[in-house]
């Protein structure tokens, strides 16, 4: 039989891993697109709408245009924002902390209601996938804060 706070401890650090992984992607990101700068970002979307056929002179001058580098600095500015954010939280679920199991699941949470919006919308296996993963986040979360809370 497995002790169940050594279940939630493994849960736990699962979950610092995959948030932890989060923010070094979310960082790697940032890094791209401050090395990349608007210029080359706006000419590699051309050639990728091109190899999928679409005329971004017809459809995609809108969404070319909005790259500028005052837009590019704000999507940085996220980037480093959201990879701080999941780094700091996945330190805290590593060392077992209370307040990370909450910012985590309040995070985790806040997206179900947009994945059930999109299991609705477009029901295939990758939605599913997402949603199921935030789901079991939020229940090993929500299941440590309730053995935090018996335990004091």
């Amino acid at each position: 039989m497995t002790d169940d706070r050594t279940d939630t401890h493994k849960g736990l650090r699962a979950i610092a891993l995959f948030e932890a992984a989060k923010g070094v992607f979310a960082l790697l990101v940032a890094g791209a697109l401050a090395a990349i700068g608007p210029d080359a970002l706006q000419h590699e979307l051309e050639r990728v709408l091109a190899r999928f056929g679409v005329d971004a002179e017809r459809s995609g001058t809108a969404m070319l245009d909005a790259i500028t580098p005052e837009r590019l600095h704000i999507a940085i500015g996220v980037a480093v924002i959201y990879a701080v954010m999941r780094l700091f939280e996945g330190w805290g679920l590593w060392g077992h902390r209370a307040w990370a199991s909450w910012l985590g699941v309040i995070g985790a949470a806040a997206y179900l209601p947009f994945e059930i919006y999109a299991l609705w919308q477009h029901p295939d296996w990758m939605t599913w996938g997402v949603f199921l993963l935030n789901l079991m986040i939020v229940l090993v979360l929500a299941r440590d804060l309730r053995r935090r809370r018996g335990a004091g």
